[in-house]
């Protein structure tokens, strides 16, 4: 009896060796244990979620993320079950450094990353709120160009306080958006499954073309419109992970909340509701395998995180749109810096460029930048200027940084102006920019600092009876952000404008060139 044991166990055992050989080979298939074992009364299907996603090509010195690499994990998903979708919980149009690049005579505006989603075959995509940086012109593009469906409960189009919902053109033929999918699954026998999805966005970036509703009201609205018409309700949001704990307390029968905004992987429970959000630019992947009993219409998933890097092999087809891309983006890059994939620091520890931070506090990032434009004018400057808003990257830089992830920080570039203002007119532009805390406006600062109440510079406190030489983005001369500050100010005694020779001249040149300096 043993010996028979023995003959059966071995070939199983061989088996496994050789299946984790092969996965070693592709880096891309899953361990046993996030597999049901399957049962042919019971329908089985697979989710692969992302979220967050700004650049299409891999990140951090080309050792994490990448769209050809997620390709390669969905391709294989949809080889171990053909029930398998592509979703992604919003944010994914904006901002990337390719956005603001013109191709065609064009800015691209998210062009690249519909072009890429659709050779992947996505699925379905929430909005985000990043979504909304776009002119209304340009969403309506890139809703016409997608090939995958878009939901949202509170999110509609206002024209002149009349709301209505997105839609896309297709041959000439207007096809509204909804504020929820339903997708059919099988089982063996022929069983359909129903699963709805209902999604809702975070309401953080006004517009004058969006309203947005109330997230709790409309998708509990959602919720109660789909449910009697669906076998299981899943939630696909884009909001804070406060925000979708509270989605879970509204609608405890929903199994799974695919999420994002946050940037950070996460695994959460509220009673029985699961939230799981990725890594942003998928730097991982959230796998949920799902196995739904008719009988029982018991409903049981498996979620694994999976991180995406450079041993996975990428995908051909989508590395071949990728590329094009690339091409562009690396060309604009070249016409300021002649190695821009060159790593140029190693960050000790993560640089923060989060939109949230970057906006309301002091970040590292944001000294670093500040600091680098002080350091373009050979340190002879009392203190250096940028605003928030310019750092567009909403992420964080970890590990080894290259010349394009600069670029990533500051796509617009421009010019760093050597400045002489009178310090009562630079004490009200420090007060200002402390008072636009959560704005654009908010300024990242160098040697300017607030010590009990006063503004200490350079060479000590702030006097306003004299007259200073300040380093500033040339966004803020022109009085956008900072309506007392511009270059007609009466108190802006002088402006120096670099030459294009000079480090000054771009501030993205000026980062890089601290970074080299700090290797």
């Amino acid at each position: 009896m043993k010996q028979v044991r023995i003959l059966i166990v071995f070939p199983i055992i061989l088996l496994f060796i050789v299946s984790c050989n092969l996965n070693k080979k592709t880096a891309n298939a899953s361990t046993n244990k996030y597999q049901f074992t399957k049962d042919a009364d019971k329908t089985y299907f697979t989710i692969l979620q992302l979220n967050d996603v700004y650049e299409i090509a891999p990140i951090q010195g080309d050792k994490y993320g990448g769209m050809a690499r997620v390709e390669t994990v969905h391709q294989d998903l949809l080889k171990e079950n053909e029930q398998t979708m592509l979703v992604l919980a919003g944010d994914f149009l904006s901002p990337s450094l390719l956005g603001t690049m013109k191709y065609n005579g064009e800015r691209v505006r998210g062009k690249q990353m519909v072009e890429v989603m659709n050779a992947m075959n996505f699925d379905l995509v929430a909005f985000g709120n990043h979504e909304f940086d776009l002119s209304y012109t340009h969403l309506q593009a890139r809703l016409n160009e997608s090939k995958f469906e878009w939901i949202s409960a509170n999110v509609l189009h206002n024209i002149d306080g009349k709301h209505s919902y997105f839609h896309k053109i297709i041959d000439g033929e207007k096809h509204s958006l909804k504020d929820s999918y339903i997708k059919e699954f099988v089982n063996p026998d022929g069983t359909k499954l129903k699963v709805g999805f209902i999604s809702v966005c975070i309401p953080s970036n006004p517009k004058s073309y969006v309203y947005y509703g109330d997230m709790y009201e409309e998708i509990k609205r959602a919720y109660n419109e789909i449910k009697d018409n669906v076998d299981i309700v899943i939630g696909l949001t884009h909001a804070s992970l406060t925000q979708d704990k509270e989605i879970a307390k509204i609608l405890p029968n929903v199994p799974l909340i695919m999420g994002g905004h946050e940037h950070t992987n996460s695994y959460d429970k509220v009673g029985e509701v699961v939230i799981t959000k990725a890594d942003a630019n998928a730097k991982t992947v959230y796998i949920h395998r799902f196995e739904y009993d008719p009988a029982t219409k018991k409903t049981q998933f498996k979620s694994e995180l999976k991180e995406i890097n450079d041993s996975i092999i990428s995908n051909k087809k989508v590395k071949a749109v990728v590329d094009k891309w690339q091409v562009v983006l690396q060309s604009k890059i070249q016409e300021v810096v002649s190695n821009p994939y060159e790593v140029i620091y190693t960050a000790k520890e993560p640089l923060d460029a989060r939109e949230s931070t970057i906006r309301s506090v002091q970040t590292n990032m944001g000294k670093i930048i500040a600091e680098s434009m002080s350091l373009a004018y050979n340190n002879e400057v009392d203190c250096a200027l940028v605003n928030g808003g310019s750092v567009r990257i909403d992420d964080v830089l970890a590990g080894d940084i290259n010349a394009v992830d600069i670029f990533r920080v500051l796509p617009y570039g421009g010019e760093v102006l050597k400045v002489e203002i009178k310090g009562s007119l630079l004490k009200e532009v420090l007060d200002f920019g402390e008072a636009a805390s959560g704005t654009g406006a908010y300024l990242q600062r160098f040697n300017a600092k607030k010590e009990n109440g006063k503004w200490i510079l350079k060479k000590g406190k702030l006097q306003e009876d004299k007259n200073y030489t300040v380093a500033f983005s040339d966004y803020l001369l022109r009085g956008l952000d900072i309506p007392i500050l511009s270059n007609k100010s009466k108190d802006v005694i002088h402006i120096y404008k670099p030459k294009k020779d000079e480090m000054a001249y771009d501030i993205r040149k000026a980062v890089v060139n601290l970074f080299e300096k700090n290797k």
